[in-house]
């Protein structure tokens, strides 16, 4: 019998932002020592699979997400980004490369993103109007990149995470999804990564490698907090995230256990998470906030 424990206050009313960044276990930041990106093309690509069996999931359950599609990956496998948008889910940008802002060069940076654009629309033949940085590397060291984000059309940026951290993160910036005005004046929507507010220390709950590490009654108390102060939270999770079998990679002590850690419960913790919460697009849940007009 299929569990449905929507239990927690206003869990069942508010929609919150489901959304997986599409990348494969090769692309990630921890691993970026052991694995240049000259071998990628020579590695086991796993990530339709693994998409395809997240796909199956949020069918199963009647539910939309927000895919972040990597175009490195979608420039090699355009049917799973097809299958992505033909399932009614919305398609925004992961860039290109994977490679954090802040170590790009601003022209670089302009150039991939576009070319990230341009094939995910030439795909799905619709605007993307969505963004979310590789790591979260919009910081303060790379600001700039929304001023570059404006320019090239995006609507929402979901990018930036009001934490502390080695990797990312803009200490003391707005939890919940506002109007960002840039460096350059301009608007960009955008919807910060979520935390738990405890005795006003941020503690990152939205997913990923937190949702790994953290047991699941703590994830979900910390999100149901967001949904009792009557605001949307956003989930992320990778696919690699639901595939205990990748290969290992050696790595760093510290790497290995960021990357690998609780890999076996994964799945099975968001099976819970989808009973508990309700879940829709992040283009929804910005128009619900009357934040970004309803495409027709």
């Amino acid at each position: 019998m299929q569990r449905n424990s929507r239990t927690l206050d206003n869990s069942a009313s508010i929609k919150n932002a489901l959304t997986i960044d599409v990348e494969d276990y090769f692309h990630v930041a921890a691993l970026s020592q052991s694995i240049s990106t000259s071998q990628w093309d020579s590695l086991e690509c796993r990530v339709e699979r693994n998409t395809e069996k997240l796909l199956e999931l949020f069918e199963s359950r009647n539910v939309n997400a927000t895919f972040f599609t990597l175009g490195w990956v979608a420039e090699r496998y355009p049917n799973i980004v097809k299958k992505i948008a033909q399932a009614g889910h919305e398609v925004a940008s992961h860039g290109y490369s994977h490679q954090l802002i802040y170590n790009q060069k601003p022209e670089v940076f302009k150039e991939e993103t576009l070319k990230s654009k341009n094939i995910l629309e030439d795909i799905i033949q619709k605007e993307v109007i969505g963004y979310r940085a590789a790591s979260y590397s919009i910081t303060n060291k790379s600001k700039w990149a929304l001023d570059t984000l404006c320019e090239l059309g995006f609507k929402y940026d979901s990018s930036i995470f009001p934490v502390k951290h080695d990797l990312y993160g803009i200490p003391g910036s707005p939890r919940w999804p506002y109007k960002l005005e840039t460096d350059n004046k301009n608007t960009i929507v955008e919807f910060p990564i979520s935390t738990f507010d405890i005795a006003s220390y941020k503690l990152p709950i939205a997913g990923g490698g937190y949702f790994r590490l953290f047991p699941y009654w703590f994830t979900k108390l910390g999100l149901g907090s967001i949904n009792r102060l009557n605001e949307p939270f956003v989930f992320y999770l990778h696919p690699w995230e639901i595939d205990p079998q990748q290969p290992r990679v050696k790595a760093s002590l510290f790497s290995t256990f960021r990357h690998y850690n609780n890999l076996e419960k994964c799945y099975s913790r968001l099976e819970n998470l989808l009973n508990d919460f309700s879940f829709t697009t992040v283009e929804d849940v910005l128009v619900q906030k009357q934040l970004l007009e309803k495409r027709v």
